[in-house]
């Protein structure tokens, strides 16, 4: 058995940024190790935003993610034979990864050319409160609104 739990790796912040937040973003973008392309992906994103709004496009990435950052979630738990959904508090370490997977994973499900391209329309929809990311903490939100009466048995 384990001893203690494992210990997590200070994160680099990005070079243009200077930011961590930025860095665990990319991680999630990045696929096979290439990271330099997964940093490409994200500053390409970024600047097209930029371009789309009229704004600072790292400042609409921040509220992009704040706005998909759910609150509540449900968890399964089984009492007496039957597995409820009871609703729970999110940590707050989890809310980011789950905002930030939850980000890459609808802009990679997006219709368009290129990464770059989907993810910053996902940021842009995001941002304004639409977009499939959003629509996913909405459900979630609902669905835990909808299992409180199961809230008795928290975890």
């Amino acid at each position: 058995m384990r001893k203690q739990a494992a210990k997590k790796l200070p994160l680099a912040p990005d070079p243009r940024f200077n930011d961590k937040l930025v860095t665990r973003f990319v991680n999630n973008v990045m696929e096979q190790g290439k990271k330099s392309i997964a940093y490409k992906i994200f500053y390409d994103a970024v600047d097209k935003v930029s371009t789309m709004t009229g704004e600072n496009g790292y400042e609409v990435w921040r509220k992009a993610l704040a706005n998909v950052t759910p609150g509540v979630e449900v968890r399964s738990r089984r009492i007496g034979g039957a597995t409820f959904q009871i609703p729970a508090e999110v940590r707050p370490d989890r809310k980011i990864s789950l905002s930030i997977k939850w980000l890459v994973r609808f802009a990679g499900e997006r219709n368009g050319k290129s990464m770059a391209d989907k993810l910053a329309n996902e940021i842009v929809a995001a941002s304004k409160g639409e977009g499939a990311a959003f629509k996913k903490k909405e459900d979630t939100h609902r669905m835990a609104e909808a299992n409180k009466a199961f809230s008795h048995f928290r975890i």
